[in-house]
C-alpha cells in the first residue's frame, strides 16, 4: 500500500515575523482607540509645554526666578507616560475582550512571536510618535522662552530629552504590552501601571533612611523618566543614561515573565 503524500496545495507556510508585525500593524491603526489616544499623547505632551512655557517665560527671564528654562522645556512630556500606558495596554486587552485574540494564535502558533511583534510595533510608534511629541512642544515653549531672550538651543541635554522621550515612551510601551498580558484586563493592567509611574514614587518618600532613598531610585519612573528631561530634578537619582539601563532591564524582567506566561497559558 503506497502512503499517503499531502498535497502541495493544503500545506500552510508559517508565517514570517514581517507578515506579524504587518498584521499588528493593521489591527492597531485600523482601531479608534489608538488614534485617540496618540492624539492625547500629542495635545498633552506638546501643548502643555507651550502652555506652560507661556505662562512662566517671564517670571523664568526675571531676577527672581529659582527654576532653569530646560525644568519647563519638556513640561508635557511628564504626563505623556499615561497615553503611552493606556496604548500599550489596549493593543492586548482589547483583543482578549474581543476574542480576536485566539485567531491570533491560530493563525501565529507560536505565541511569543506574536508578543515580540507586539511589544516592536509599540516601542517603534511611541518612539516616533514621543520624540515627535517633545520636538514640537520644544518648538512651541521655546518660542515663548525665546520672546524673553531665554531660549534654549536645541543641542545637549535639550537634545538628549527630545529623543529621550521618545526613548522613555517606548519602554513603557514594552512594559504595558507585556503586563497587557500577563493581566489580560484593561482596567486592571492600566491601574497597575499608572500605580507604579505615579502613585508609588510619593508612597516610597515615606520610607525612612537609604533604604527608601535607593528603592526611589530604581522605580521605573525614577530610572527611565530622567532621559527624557534637560534638567535633573532630584540630584539623588541615576544618571540619565545610567538610569534608563536599569529602566531597560526592568521592561526586560517584564517581558521575559510576559513571555514565559503567554506559552503556559491558555488563550
Amino acid at each position: 500500500m503506497s502512503a499517503l503524500v499531502q498535497p502541495r496545495g493544503l500545506i500552510t507556510a508559517r508565517p514570517g515575523f514581517g507578515s506579524i508585525l504587518h498584521a499588528e500593524w493593521v489591527k492597531l491603526r485600523t482601531v479608534r482607540s489608538t488614534w485617540w489616544t496618540l492624539f492625547a499623547l500629542l495635545v498633552v505632551g506638546a501643548g502643555l509645554t507651550a502652555l506652560i512655557c507661556a505662562l512662566n517665560a517671564e517670571w523664568l527671564a526675571s531676577p527672581e526666578a529659582d527654576e532653569s528654562p530646560g525644568s519647563f522645556i519638556t513640561f508635557g512630556m511628564m504626563l505623556a507616560p499615561a497615553a503611552a500606558v493606556v496604548l500599550g495596554v489596549l493593543a492586548v486587552t482589547s483583543e482578549y475582550a474581543s476574542g480576536m485574540i485566539r485567531s491570533s494564535f491560530a493563525a501565529v502558533p507560536s505565541r511569543t512571536r506574536v508578543f515580540a511583534a507586539k511589544t516592536v510595533l509599540l516601542a517603534v510608534v511611541l518612539f516616533v510618535v514621543g520624540t515627535a511629541t517633545a520636538l514640537l512642544g520644544y518648538v512651541g515653549g521655546n518660542a515663548f522662552l525665546d520672546a524673553e531672550g531665554i531660549g534654549l538651543a536645541l543641542e545637549g541635554d535639550v537634545l538628549r530629552s527630545m529623543f529621550g522621550s521618545g526613548l522613555y515612551l517606548a519602554g513603557l510601551g514594552v512594559a504595558a504590552v507585556a503586563v497587557g498580558f500577563l493581566v489580560r484586563h484593561t482596567a486592571g493592567a492600566v491601574t497597575i501601571l499608572l500605580t507604579v509611574l505615579f502613585v508609588l514614587p510619593t508612597m516610597v518618600m515615606l520610607v525612612p533612611g537609604e533604604t527608601g532613598q535607593w528603592i526611589n531610585k530604581l522605580l521605573p519612573s525614577n530610572t527611565g523618566g530622567p532621559v527624557a528631561a534637560p534638567v535633573m530634578f532630584n540630584p539623588n537619582l541615576l544618571d540619565p543614561w545610567v538610569g534608563f539601563a536599569v529602566f531597560l532591564v526592568e521592561v526586560a524582567v517584564v517581558a521575559a515573565l510576559a513571555g514565559v506566561t503567554i506559552r503556559r497559558r491558555n488563550a
